[in-house]
């Protein structure tokens, strides 16, 4: 069994499972719904109609895109890839408004299926995308309803308990998030998977922009311009090298993620409900912050679930957005790395970048 799993390059790990395919599924969700959303939302505030139509169709095409981003972070073959389409519009159409994390266990399921058929036959052209279709929707029927009501019902008791106790749930929710932000998973895939909408939204994109803004700040000294787009605008993971070296650089962002949650839930009562998977993208090409405007101007589905209305955002709100995801996790992150720089707990170099 050993030798087979290892020729059909089957390898069961949390980090092929858990690492590569929800990064591989969070970049599919970016570039069919999330990016869909912004242009759909474009159009609509530039009465523009084929810029709609556009964003709709890319949206649309989300389900397929997840379930073939996860089969290509399986080195599925070709036959197994392709057919991973059907897979994920059946699993994500079936786990309802938690279809997201039904489409990430059955493409998982389904492509490890089809790569230990691939090959074996004399008609691997038919029986290849047939045994991984016939697999993926029959799971599908069987697991995805259950999976999918479980996610969107944990992800709702967030939503919920959030707006019962915000302070206390918007320190959870913003560190815990923004530190999954920094380590190697998708912040965006979990999101979007538990449907993190609402003000457990707002204080994810809190968490968010604390540890990529303070990040990208705390280490100019060593990372210069370069340095602070490449965490400020495309992600903070950059510094998970230095962080096995020194875990102690990572208090700062977090401390300040444990600050900027409380006060985007309790004082600005921020509110992302654009779609979920902008929760977990924080300042990563603007993401989170187009996300909380798209939400303003027109929710998403998962946010008119929960109760959601459109909004003309006032100079308060966009106060709100700027402090809390750009100038708060500066500032903070910058003076907690300032003393536990005087103190010894950062050195010299720490933050470097690898070059």
């Amino acid at each position: 069994m050993r030798e087979f799993l290892k020729r059909k390059n089957i390898v069961v790990s949390a980090k092929r499972y858990g690492i590569d395919a929800l990064g591989a599924m969070a970049q599919g969700l970016f570039c069919s719904l999330l990016i869909g959303t912004i242009i759909k939302t474009l159009g609509q505030q530039m009465g523009l109609e084929f810029l709609v139509e556009m964003g709709s169709f890319a949206s649309a095409m989300s389900a397929p895109a997840m379930a073939i981003a996860i089969g290509y972070a399986l080195q599925a073959p070709p036959l197994v890839l392709f057919s991973l389409a059907a897979v994920g519009q059946a699993a994500n159409a079936m786990g309802g408004a938690g279809g997201p994390l039904a489409v990430l266990f059955i493409a998982i399921l389904a492509a490890e299926t089809g790569k230990a058929i691939s090959k074996e036959t004399k008609v691997d052209l038919l029986v290849t995308p047939a045994v991984t279709i016939f697999s993926g929707v029959v799971l599908s029927y069987l697991i995805a309803p259950p999976i999918g009501r479980a996610a969107s019902a944990f992800g709702s008791l967030i939503n919920r308990t959030t707006t019962l106790q915000p302070f206390w749930m918007g320190i959870t929710v913003s560190v815990l998030v923004g530190i999954a932000l920094t380590l190697p998973i998708s912040s965006a895939a979990i999101c979007h998977t538990l449907g993190l909408v609402g003000l457990a939204g707002g204080a994810a994109v809190a968490g968010c922009c604390a540890q990529m803004v303070g990040f990208a700040v705390m280490s100019f000294r060593e990372n210069r311009w370069g340095g602070l787009v490449s965490q400020g605008i495309g992600t903070s993971m950059l510094q998970m090298g230095n962080i096995v070296k020194n875990p102690r650089i990572w208090i700062p962002p977090t401390l300040a993620s444990a600050i900027t949650g409380p006060i985007a839930t309790c004082l600005f009562r921020l509110e992302m409900n654009g779609d979920p998977i902008n929760s977990g993208m924080g300042t990563c090409g603007l993401c989170g912050q187009i996300g909380v405007w798209t939400g303003w101007l027109s929710p998403s589905e998962r946010a008119l679930a929960e109760g959601a209305a459109a909004i003309a955002p006032t100079a308060f709100h966009w106060i709100g957005l700027i402090l809390v995801c750009f100038v708060l996790p500066a500032v903070l992150s910058l003076a907690f790395c300032q003393i536990l720089r005087h103190i010894g707990w950062i050195k010299e170099d720490d933050l470097t970048l690898p070059q």
